[in-house]
């Protein structure tokens, strides 16, 4: 039982969610300071700490998340005034002793002025394995813990946290600059910067942990993110086709969650909640991709028309399930993961029945990686329901429900046991 006022449990929260929110502009704003992300993320915790400390004592300020910048950054000034090479810094970074705004970054129409883009671009060097890349951005940018990226990489949390600490002391060793690259540097590096982004979004869009189901800030960064390299990278089909998925993604959000927040399925949806304006920029995203492509279409390019198939269906009855089952086929060629496979299963039980998908599903129970990954009982409970084998279905779904870490999720899973 806690022994904190309430008051003071209350701030605590309050301070953690602010911080879950701003951490990751607080990083990469400090780190445009002392060029090292695992600096930048100790000064962000050190504002953190002075946060718990003087937030239940003096108020939460209108701005915290101004707050927290304006902290970390006197810590990152400190920090440089007490290196013996502060003079080189000084002039390496443009900065005089009496400020502590960030450096002015030189004019140029390719330049982002964008420190969170400049954060995964940095996050996402050559010198990292890809895994790496996509773990430390997920950390630094998403805000998300190890736990978290452990569940969206489906791998064991030690391995991740080793990750993470190694890709620090990479950049740090190498001297990283803290860049957005030009050139063939850049283009060597987008596909890491697109599947952080959209692992950012995947996180947001139904959050693998916690008491929420949706955490809308991310989904709005990975948004944001995306329709900056949208603009930065006009030529590249997959940019616009990531755009245009989390574009379709976006316009169903309103409808994905009840009063009370709990989760609302997509054939329970009311799709007059479906975003319009958000669907039409995602339909012109995807004709820029296909405009833009010279050959056969990536997986975001088919990931994106999938959401395409449900944006166009005014009602769940309309959905044309031969068309996704064949995309998801296309895709499990083009990207091929047991999460694909899992998925395709679902487009074809829709398409052909049940009957047809259950042997797809079954298939992958031997599968390692999705071993304690709870849709996969989620989806075999459900076939196995409309195939009228409910006691096997109740099963399913309540072991589905003890692998589920977000509450929701789990209560969604549950009633659905029940109702089996």
């Amino acid at each position: 039982m806690s022994t904190q006022p309430p008051a003071e449990a209350g701030a605590r929260h309050t301070i953690e969610t602010v911080f879950r929110l701003e951490s990751p502009r607080v990083i990469a704003g400090v780190a445009r300071i002392v060029r090292d992300v695992g600096i930048a993320e100790e000064l962000a915790q050190d504002a953190l700490v002075a946060a718990l400390e003087q937030w239940p004592r003096d108020g939460v300020p209108d701005n915290p998340g101004a707050w927290l910048m304006a902290t970390a950054r006197h810590r990152a000034v400190d920090l440089i005034r007490r290196r013996e090479n502060y003079a080189r810094k000084l002039a390496e970074i443009g900065r005089g002793t009496e400020t502590t705004a960030p450096p002015e970054e030189p004019a140029d129409p390719d330049d982002i002025d964008d420190d969170l883009l400049r954060l995964v671009f940095t996050a996402c060097h050559p010198v990292l394995s890809p895994e790496a890349r996509i773990a430390l951005t997920l950390r630094l940018l998403g805000g998300l813990s190890t736990a978290e990226i452990a569940r969206a990489f489906l791998v064991p949390e030690p391995t991740i946290a080793q990750r993470i600490v190694r890709a620090k002391r990479t950049l740090a060793a190498r001297n990283i600059a803290f860049e957005v690259p030009y050139g063939p540097d850049r283009e060597a590096r987008l596909g890491s910067v697109l599947d952080v982004i959209y692992l950012i979004y995947n996180e947001g869009y139904a959050a693998t942990t916690g008491d929420d189901w949706l955490r809308p800030a991310l989904c709005e960064d990975a948004l944001r993110l995306a329709r900056v390299l949208s603009s930065l990278m006009p030529k590249e089909p997959e940019v616009h086709a990531l755009t245009s998925l989390l574009e379709f993604q976006s316009s169903r959000t309103a409808a994905r969650t009840g009063p009370g927040g709990e989760p609302v399925l997509l054939k329970d949806q009311n799709r007059r909640r479906w975003n319009r304006m958000l669907i039409a920029r995602g339909i012109r995203a995807l004709a820029r991709a296909d405009a833009t492509a010279t050959g056969a279409p990536g997986p975001y390019a088919l990931q994106a028309a999938i959401a395409a198939c449900h944006a166009h269906a005014y009602a769940y009855e309309e959905t044309d399930w031969t068309a996704i089952a064949t995309l998801y086929g296309l895709l499990a060629v083009r990207a091929p993961s047991p999460v694909v496979e899992l998925n395709r299963a679902v487009a074809v039980s829709m398409a052909q029945g049940p009957a047809a998908a259950l042997p797809i599903v079954d298939a992958l129970t031997a599968e390692p990686a999705l071993r304690d990954y709870h849709l996969l009982p989620s989806v075999r409970g459900d076939l196995l329901a409309r195939l009228g084998r409910t006691a096997e279905a109740r099963a399913e779904f309540e072991r589905a429900a003890d692998l589920a870490r977000n509450e929701r999720e789990r209560e969604l899973l549950r009633r659905r046991a029940e109702e089996a």
